[in-house]
């Protein structure tokens, strides 16, 4: 008899499968000859949650969008939109589903509402509970006091909150996003993506946003998919992932009040004194913090150490923060681990 074999760990940011979850991908799969465009996709959008999908330029995120909306079937794979198949049930999925591209297209000779209307029509909402609906979104996206306006006096960034409105008259239960804050100006980009939040908790929405843009992922996804090549290589949150591909040390930055440059040698001399720290940087210019380098699972420990020390000494303490590795540290850094960097659709 052979022995059972032993489970293989789940990657950071996976759990069991959610049966109820608002899209599901299994081993989902496009080539295109002999490209392969997504290669054997797991994914897991749950309501309540924003999930980024990123990665740069041709890595397969638009390809899979397609794929989740019935828009093209895949070569191998299953994927389930609110349950249904989109290869099967194309109408149902994009009747349920909220979808903006980066460029959303209006006629612009119409009026916001206008617009909003045709939509609304198109999927079978006319009259007194059409215009219910436009009435809300438009209040939900802002552009109330300008929804009579022709969409061609409209800025980008009105543009793409008056797609979200399109995207929401039908009452979805999923938001698809791809690129919505490409080409907006920093304070569009904050409306956007503070947006976005609000729905989520306003409406539960499950929302899917593909983006190659690192720190607006960062910012306002609850968890991250990296995608290079066609390949899912990373998923979870921020921290799950700094853990998966970030530096084997973590850095804590520990700032004081008034100490004098002569005195930077004696102060690293207490700090490298504690427990579980690595190394120690003294600050190159005067005010800047101290760095502690700690292994990773002693972080929680040796922050408490250096508080406890820094009262015992008489060290006057103004700051104890670790600092987490951007997403773009985290992306680079997990390119490089599974051998992508410099791929198609990758960074170097």
């Amino acid at each position: 008899m052979t022995a059972a074999a032993a489970p293989q760990a789940r990657p950071a940011g996976r759990r069991e499968a959610d049966p109820n979850a608002p899209l599901v991908t299994r081993r989902l799969t496009k080539k295109y000859g002999d490209l392969t465009a997504v290669n054997q996709l797991d994914l897991e959008v749950r309501r309540g949650e924003i999930f980024g999908l990123l990665g740069q330029n041709g890595a397969g995120k638009t390809t899979t969008i397609l794929m989740l909306l019935g828009l093209t079937e895949p070569t191998e794979g299953e994927a389930r939109v609110v349950g249904l198949d989109p290869a099967r049930y194309p109408r149902e999925v994009k009747r349920r589903v909220g979808y903006l591209l980066d460029a959303v297209g209006f006629y612009d000779g119409m009026s916001g509402r206008a617009n909003l209307r045709y939509t609304a029509s198109l999927n079978g909402l006319r009259g007194k509970d059409a215009e219910g609906a436009i009435d809300a979104v438009l209040d939900q996206v802002g552009l109330t006091s300008r929804g009579h306006d022709k969409v061609g006096t409209y800025s980008r960034g009105m543009r793409q909150r008056l797609g979200i409105a399109d995207a929401l008259v039908k009452d979805p239960d999923i938001l698809i996003l791809d690129e919505p804050t490409t080409a907006i100006d920093p304070i569009g980009v904050v409306e956007i993506l503070d947006l976005l939040r609000t729905l989520v908790r306003e409406r539960g929405l499950a929302v899917l946003l593909s983006s190659h843009l690192l720190a607006q992922v960062q910012s306002v996804c609850d968890r991250v998919g990296i995608f290079a090549a066609g390949k899912l290589i990373g998923i979870g949150t921020v921290p799950e992932l700094a853990a998966q591909f970030g530096e084997e040390s973590a850095r804590i930055e520990v700032g004081f009040e008034d100490v004098d440059t002569g005195a930077y040698e004696a102060t690293a001399k207490v700090l490298r004194s504690i427990k579980g720290v690595a190394e120690v940087r003294v600050p190159e210019r005067p005010g800047e913090p101290f760095t502690v380098l700690a292994q990773r699972d002693t972080t929680a420990s040796v922050r408490e150490a250096l508080l406890a020390t820094a009262a015992s000494k008489g060290m006057r303490l103004s700051s104890v923060r670790e600092i987490v590795p951007s997403l773009d540290d985290i992306y680079r850094r997990a390119l490089h681990a599974t051998g992508l960097a410099g791929a198609r659709g990758t960074a170097a």
